[in-house]
Formats: structure tokens, sequence, C-alpha cells
């Protein structure tokens, strides 16, 4: 099991910025990938982002041009910066690794207000 540690979340209004971070035990290089999932109440959860070891990234269609996944190899970090969020965003977001098996963060709240 990898250890993932996210942080990041909180309440903001819509229109809104928050960067979530999550931080693996391991280098970045060893996992085939790392990303975000998120879970609104009464949901199924759902793919946000993930970014590939080779840098390829994707995006859920409801936040491209707004979300963005990027990583730090050196603090085998990635992070989401979210922009114009939306009262839809609201969920809780958990970090995912991919290191042949998945790993799963603790979740982090995401509120965003109208």
């Amino acid at each position: 099991q990898e250890q993932l540690v996210e942080s990041g979340g909180g309440l903001v209004q819509a229109g809104g910025s928050l960067r979530l971070s999550c931080a693996a035990s391991r280098s970045i290089w060893s996992l085939n990938a790392m990303g975000w999932y998120r879970q609104a109440p009464g949901k199924q959860r759902e793919l946000v982002a993930f970014i590939t070891r080779g840098g390829s990234v994707t995006y859920a269609d409801s936040v491209k041009g707004r979300f963005t996944i990027s990583r730090d190899v050196v603090k085998n970090t990635v992070y989401l910066q979210m922009n114009s969020l939306k009262p839809e965003d609201t969920a809780v977001y958990y970090c995912y690794a991919d290191a042949g098996f998945a790993s799963w963060g603790q979740g982090t709240q995401v509120t965003i207000s109208s």
C-alpha cells in the first residue's frame, strides 16, 4: 500500500481557486500514474485528472480548462490546481496512485459556495 498524504481542501466561493497536494511515500518514477478522483454526496466516485509516469495527462470533461494537474518529482508530490470553481465541484477529493495496485489517500473536502 502506497502512503498518500493529501492537503489543500477547504471552502471557497464560486469562481475561486484551490490547490490540492498529494505527497507519495516513494518516488513518483516508481508509480505508473497518480491522479485525483472525487466523490460528491450520493454520487459515485469519478475521475478528475491523472498524470502518467511519462507525463501524459487526462482530465474529466467537466474540469477541462479549469483544473490543471502537475507534479514535482523531487518532492514526489502531485498537485491539482482548481480555478473557476463551481458549486458542482463540491466533493471529497481523493488522491490516487497506481503502483501496479491502487492506493488512495484519506480524502480532502472541497466545498464551493454559490
